[in-house]
């Protein structure tokens, strides 16, 4: 049988990653660095390893810490019982085989959320048992085909389960493992009774976790505030996007780049969360967030060419791989605090190499 460039190309990334993944945890976590802190920034998996598993699953998490990951990221979305589940959005439709599901047919609707149209099938009209009769699939089949053929071999996590996995992880691997939730469309689900902020402080309370468990991130000022007020004692993350601002706040992610709008986030947050593009010079956002005394971490590396800069990508196809390693080489050196990545082990790698 032949085999294309671009498909050899695949083949070999994923076998590589293959071995990394499943490598002796006691290896994930030495190469020089302690039980708990990296010499370097810290590497976040992106809803798990979203580049080598369908995200927000046990494959996903897993993988993503067995490969060296410092952190896990679940977005959190209720269901109508109110129970924090982990899924990229509310709408579920690209992300369960919940459309071949002929029970649920007509729980597709359209919902106006945080101002925008969606139609599909959304969390918060399926208590956690309806869901638990779902499994997961690719949520970009097209860019990840790769990922395709675990579709159906997971199921919706609540962020309980990844808060347990995250703790077998770290006996796993003999690191402390962060969980770093989301809250997604905050906003919306407070305005239909289904707040996220309360469920997420009564399960850290729940699960005692510490700063060293558990970071908060939104992209929603008045979520963190939310949590902060709580007096939990974690850190908290200003997600910040590229264009417009949080829904429903008049400040624009500019404003709020700025140097008078990074010191008002560090009345309350202790990182921030910009897109990697916004980090890029001749901008000086790094230079003045670690000013305000605050945290960056970058979002979001990937290795398809479509994601990376035209300088470093490689081959002819969007989604083959590019030269990933360059673009964490060129982040690291900026000096950022911690990636935000669906690749976790190209990201530790990489670290790697900036050891003498």
């Amino acid at each position: 049988m032949s085999v294309t460039p671009r498909r050899r190309s695949i083949l070999l990334a994923t076998a590589a990653a293959t071995v990394a993944a499943t490598a002796p945890a006691a290896a994930a976590g030495s190469a020089g660095r302690g039980p708990d802190r990296p010499s370097g920034p810290l590497v976040i998996g992106h809803r798990g390893a979203a580049g080598w598993r369908p995200e927000h699953t046990a494959d996903a998490y897993a993988y993503a810490v067995r490969s060296g990951a410092d952190w896990i990221e679940p977005d959190l979305v209720p269901t109508k019982d109110h129970v924090l589940v982990v899924r990229h959005e509310n709408e579920i439709g690209g992300t369960t085989d919940v459309a071949g599901h002929p029970e649920f047919a007509d729980r597709r609707t359209t919902r106006t959320v945080d101002g925008k149209a969606v139609t599909g099938w959304f969390t918060e009209d399926f208590t956690l048992r309806e869901l638990r009769t779902l499994r997961t699939v690719e949520r970009l089949p097209q860019v990840r085909n790769r990922n395709t053929v675990f579709d159906g071999r997971g199921r919706v996590m609540t962020f309980q389960e990844v808060v347990d996995l995250a703790r077998r992880l770290s006996k796993e691997s003999g690191r402390r493992i962060t969980v770093f939730p989301e809250t997604k469309h905050p906003a919306y689900f407070r305005s239909i009774g289904l707040p996220l902020e309360e469920e997420l402080i009564r399960a850290v309370r729940r699960n005692r976790l510490t700063a060293r468990d558990c970071v908060v991130q939104s992209f929603d000022p008045s979520s963190l505030r939310r949590v902060a007020a709580a007096r939990l004692g974690l850190p908290l993350w200003q997600a910040l996007g590229t264009s417009g601002g949080p829904y429903g706040h008049p400040l624009t992610y500019q404003d709020m780049m700025s140097p008078a709008g990074l010191r008002e986030i560090a009345s309350y947050a202790h990182w921030i969360g910009p897109d990697k593009s916004s980090l890029l010079p001749p901008g000086t956002l790094l230079r003045d967030a670690h000013a305000a005394g605050l945290k960056v971490g970058a979002y979001t590396f990937r290795a398809e060419n479509r994601y990376l800069p035209a300088a470093h990508r490689r081959g002819g196809a969007p989604d083959d791989f590019g030269d990933a390693f360059a673009e964490y080489a060129f982040h690291y050196g900026q000096g950022v605090d911690a990636v935000v990545t669906d690749f976790p082990d190209i990201a530790v790698q990489a670290r790697a190499g900036l050891r003498p």
